[in-house]
């Protein structure tokens, strides 16, 4: 992963800030940020969440520390998915079995028995399997070296990172205990988390499941969606048309906990409610949604802020190379239906220590965060500036320039001639072939036919040097 030196990081901040401000002005006046009014609801704990962007919708009281009970058991289901493949067997040990009253919800496993990580999930989601909770965060937590403690850990670990400030877990499943505590809006955290992984999304969205025959078990095991907005269980007729999964809660001490989700419009909403009753917790819940849609809508925020979308353009130094940040395209803050995106309040924050990450755009309207946008690393250097490639073009060039000596040209220039010289020549031996064989014949016969005069004059010379 590329990282951004602290230089280069405050640098940017600085001028994104300056632009920010010089483009902000006029800034809206307060009055003119309308929040709508929410719902009474006979919840005393509530609140309602946008998933992608963190906007808060609606809250009551949702700092307020209460008992989870089996709400748990998303904190669980959400780890254990980060944590292990599907088809993973989990092995049901007697503290398993036995540390999980019977009178709690189970769905009767035995100890030694087995069944796979899907299997268990499908039955902690949907049956809020007491025993099958206690034995993945088991499998779990032996899987990372430890043992069910450690998983205990990891739980509030997460929380912690999460942002999580009134949460505190001492088991998997949820079960009654003094320390076992959270709250609306660190549920809401947890919640929203979790529904970003899309297996749990399919998990908690199904309706009804089965569990095939195991080692201990030789009849299938049917299972069904506790949620009552998600489909009819047990006959009830609250089914919302837009939910699309959740999780009950219930302990004496807990009282009637539930969270659950909606999508619509572009909206995907998880609402929280704690401490309340079993006839409330539908009705509030619908009524929270249905207040959401119609008064709220989303906005992309590449698609609304010509500040960064004039940058994210292919622009570059010399307008023909790629930006060096980019916004996070999926990012998108919400307002109420009345609002328009310069409504919005945005403000550069420094993100120090976050990878590519180098700077964050939080908005704000009423004095609420309405969502944020990081603006990353978008991969292109500056070594691929123009001024760069430039200097590699000339570079390039001047390998593919070939110098030549003067000698080596005059040197060519001979080498040409004398081979031109021997090609006529042997043109002109080849157009008089027979011409030539003919002279070197009559040359022949001449010699042949004087031949012996000559003979005679040496011998005359002979005789007279004799005679000297």
């Amino acid at each position: 992963m590329r990282q951004v030196s602290p230089i280069w990081k405050k640098t940017i901040c600085m001028v994104f800030a300056v632009i920010l401000l010089l483009t902000q002005f006029p800034i809206n006046v307060q009055a003119d940020q309308y929040w709508p009014e929410g719902p009474e609801t006979e919840s005393p704990s509530a609140i309602v969440m946008e998933i992608n962007s963190g906007t808060v919708l609606y809250e009551k009281n949702s700092d307020e520390v209460n008992y989870p009970a089996s709400i748990t058991k998303i904190m669980t289901t959400m780890l254990t998915l980060e944590y292990c493949e599907l088809d993973e067997v989990v092995t049901f040990s007697e503290d398993a079995i036995y540390n999980t009253p019977r009178d709690s919800s189970h769905i009767w496993r035995d100890v030694g028995e087995q069944m796979t990580i899907e299997e268990c999930l499908y039955a902690v989601m949907l049956e809020s399997a007491n025993e099958c909770a206690y034995a993945v965060a088991e499998h779990v937590g032996q899987k990372l070296g430890g043992d069910y403690q450690t998983f205990i850990d990891l739980m509030n670990a997460r929380a912690q990172e999460l942002g999580c400030t009134n949460t505190n877990f001492t088991n998997a499943n949820g079960l009654p205990d003094k320390e076992h505590v959270t709250s609306a809006h660190d549920m809401a955290l947890i919640s929203a988390e979790a529904y970003r992984n899309e297996t749990f999304r399919i998990i908690t969205g199904t309706r009804t499941y089965q569990i095939p025959p195991t080692n201990k078990h030789d009849e299938i095991t049917y299972m069904a969606n506790h949620h009552k907005l998600l489909h009819r269980y047990e006959n009830s007729n609250v089914v919302y048309e837009y939910c699309t999964g959740g999780k009950t809660g219930y302990t004496d001490a807990s009282r009637c906990t539930l969270v659950s989700y909606a999508e619509k419009d572009g909206l995907s909403l998880v609402c929280v409610v704690m401490r309340t009753s079993s006839k409330a917790e539908w009705a509030d819940t619908t009524e929270l949604f249905e207040y959401c849609f119609q008064n709220f809508k989303p906005f992309k925020i590449s698609e609304y802020d010509t500040l960064i979308a004039e940058n994210e353009e292919n622009k570059g130094i010399m307008n023909n190379y790629a930006s060096y940040v980019r916004l996070d395209e999926s990012a998108y803050i919400v307002l109420p239906a009345t609002a328009v995106f310069s409504d919005a309040e945005s403000t550069l924050v420094d993100t120090e220590g976050s990878g590519t990450t180098i700077a964050r755009l939080q908005y704000t309207y009423a004095d609420r965060l309405v969502g944020s946008a990081d603006i990353v690393v978008s991969g292109s250097t500056i070594e691929d500036s123009y001024f760069h490639l430039a200097k590699e073009e000339q570079d390039q060039t001047k390998k593919n320039v070939v110098k030549i000596k003067p000698i080596y040209i005059i040197g060519i220039i001979l080498g040409v001639f004398v081979i031109g010289v021997i090609i006529i020549f042997c043109k002109r031996l080849y157009d008089n072939y027979y011409v030539i064989l003919h002279n070197m014949e009559v040359r022949r016969q001449r010699k042949e036919r004087f031949r012996p005069i000559e003979k005679k004059r040496r011998r005359r010379r002979r005789s007279d040097r004799m005679f000297r």
